[in-house]
């Protein structure tokens, strides 16, 4: 079962506080608007973030870890709960940034002709996967791999650390010789702020996604192009009873089909073990 529950406050507001600005600066970035002073001064930016552990020898992806993000979590659906339960009726882009003709192709869309023609993954690409509530199993595939198994869909992501597992999550050289698929290709980097104190936790982990396959931004056919690239920052929470949070912020960037990026945030809870975990295809007109 899913859980429908609220996130807990401390998540929350150290969420809001921390993740929040940093989406703006992206936002800046990405679209060059102007971001309010008083966001500036609370935005932590790419060049003030240490990448890695810095100095000296570089470590592996493993090795340089700033937090654990192994084990089994649990989607909480917190918001935009009709949205992700259900599958929204056709034609629906509520609250997406999309343009004349995403919405001509949302109009058209017919989950029939995706199940016949093998394209009901459509819905389950690395841009939507962690919208679709389930559970995730994260393990380490190698030293310099971060793989993520989705019980909805079946589906598996494979996070690249670059050789030292430091730098700039790019993975233009690996990217550029993979052909599009559903989760496309994925570079990985730890991100640690620059000004934190001893705090060897604070952090995040930056992926950015390229090279992939189109598909939909939402179950309702809303569509995203192989031009589309997802930048996500996951990171951890830990409240006094106990419960560790993972909460993911994405940002999804198509110049076909969005009219600026398109930013969502979701969160996870962790499991003691595997129970609950229920691998199912995918479904072109299912919510999972």
């Amino acid at each position: 079962m899913i859980e429908r529950v609220a996130v807990p406050n401390v998540a929350r507001a150290t969420r809001y506080i921390s993740l929040r600005p940093r989406a703006n600066a992206s936002f800046a970035k990405r679209t060059g608007s102007l971001v309010l002073p008083v966001l500036i001064t609370l935005t932590v930016t790419g060049s003030a973030l240490a990448q890695g552990r810095g100095g000296g020898a570089q470590q592996s992806g493993r090795a340089g870890a700033i937090k654990d993000l192994t084990g089994y979590w649990v989607s909480v659906v917190a918001e935009h709960w009709h949205l992700r339960m259900m599958v929204p009726p056709k034609g629906d882009v509520t609250m997406l940034p999309v343009n004349a003709e995403a919405r001509r192709i949302t109009n058209m869309w017919d989950p029939a002709k995706d199940e016949a023609s093998g394209e009901a993954c459509r819905s389950y690409g690395a841009p939507t996967i962690m919208r679709v509530p389930g559970r995730l199993h994260i393990t380490w595939a190698d030293d310099n791999t971060l793989k993520i198994d989705t019980d909805a869909g079946t589906q598996t992501r494979l996070l690249h650390f670059e050789a030292g597992g430091a730098g700039r999550a790019s993975g233009a050289g690996a990217a550029a010789g993979q052909a599009p698929s559903w989760q496309g290709y994925s570079a990985a980097t730890w991100r640690r702020p620059a000004r934190m104190g001893a705090d060897k936790s604070a952090g995040d982990l930056r992926v950015l996604t390229t090279r992939l396959r189109p598909g939909y931004l939402r179950k309702n056919g809303v569509p995203y192009s192989e031009n589309a690239s997802v930048e996500e920052f996951f990171d951890l929470f830990a409240e006094p009873n106990g419960d560790t949070w993972l909460v993911v912020d994405t940002i999804v960037t198509d110049p076909t089909y969005l009219t600026q990026p398109y930013v969502n945030s979701v969160s996870f809870k962790k499991q003691r073990d595997m129970s609950g975990w229920d691998p199912t295809p995918c479904r072109a007109d299912q919510p999972r």
